[in-house]
This record gives structure tokens, C-alpha cells and sequence, in this order.
């Protein structure tokens, strides 16, 4: 198997990329396609450190993963922010360690935009400690359900993320 080559932006500094990555996003997880209009409209156009969203083109121009960084995500703990949210790897780029280079990202990002931590909610019990994201707390949402809720300290970096 060849190594798979792709690129991580932010749609911040891509906003050409918008509209696919509001349909790519609304596809993958079942939410409505105007929250992430909103917010992925709010990254390029509001002068504010939150929300911002990423994405992995590979060399066809094609989105192999995803994730963004909100003010909440859906849980009643709005005293933790940012939430690293909506992290996808489409299946065919599996197994490349995509999804620790979006965590390692968003944390050297995070940093960047003057945070110390990164939260995230989710039903996984074992991925995020792999890469030293810790279990913090119990989360509701609005619908009735719980999720994990992990914090990871973000990463202070002398250099820039990207250009």
C-alpha cells in the first residue's frame, strides 16, 4: 500500500472550499446542513477566534477527513470550551494516523488562537487516550443522551500552523 498524501488546511484561509465542506460535513453526521452553514460561514467571515474548521484534501482535490473547533457541542458543560468537534476520516484513508494528525492540530491551533485546553464530547472509550486526551466528565445533551467528555492541554508552538 502507498502512503497516502494529502494536505490539512483551514477553511479559514480556504473559504473556497465552504460550500463542499458544509455538504461534506452535514453528510457525515446527520446534522442539519444549517448548523454547519452557520458556523463554517462565521470561521471565514467573523474576525473571532471560534469556530474554526479544518479539512484533509488528498491529491484529487477530495475531503478524507474533517473537524472543527466551537464554542459547545450540544452539551450542557458551556463552561468548557473550545470543543473539538465533527472529526471524520473517510474510511479509504483509514489507517494512516489522520485522525492523530487532526488532534495534534487543532491542539497546535488551539494554542495558537490563546487557548490552554481543548474539550471534546463523545461515546469512544479508548481512542482519545491514545493520544492524551483525558476523561474529564459526563455530558448532556438537549435530546436526553450523555457523552464522555475529554480535555487535552493545547500545544504552544514559536512557529505558524500554517501559512
Amino acid at each position: 500500500m502507498s502512503k497516502l498524501k494529502y494536505r490539512i488546511i483551514s477553511i479559514n484561509n480556504y473559504p473556497d472550499y465552504s460550500e463542499r465542506a458544509i455538504d461534506w460535513f452535514a453528510s457525515k453526521w446527520g446534522i442539519d446542513r444549517k448548523e454547519y452553514e452557520k458556523s463554517i460561514y462565521d470561521c471565514i467571515n467573523k474576525n473571532e477566534s471560534l469556530p474554526q474548521w479544518y479539512l484533509a484534501i488528498d491529491e484529487e482535490d477530495e475531503f478524507i477527513g474533517g473537524c472543527g473547533l466551537i464554542q459547545n457541542d450540544f452539551v450542557d458543560r458551556t463552561d468548557l470550551f473550545p470543543y473539538l468537534c465533527a472529526l471524520f476520516v473517510e474510511e479509504k484513508a483509514r489507517g494512516n494516523a489522520l485522525g492523530a494528525r487532526f488532534l495534534e492540530y487543532a491542539r497546535i491551533d488551539g494554542g495558537r488562537l490563546g487557548f490552554d485546553k481543548l474539550y471534546l464530547c463523545t461515546d469512544h472509550t479508548s481512542y482519545y487516550e491514545k493520544y492524551g486526551w483525558r476523561h474529564i466528565a459526563i455530558g448532556h445533551h438537549p435530546w436526553g443522551d450523555t457523552s464522555r467528555i475529554y480535555e487535552a492541554t493545547t500545544i504552544k508552538q514559536p512557529y505558524p500552523l500554517y501559512p
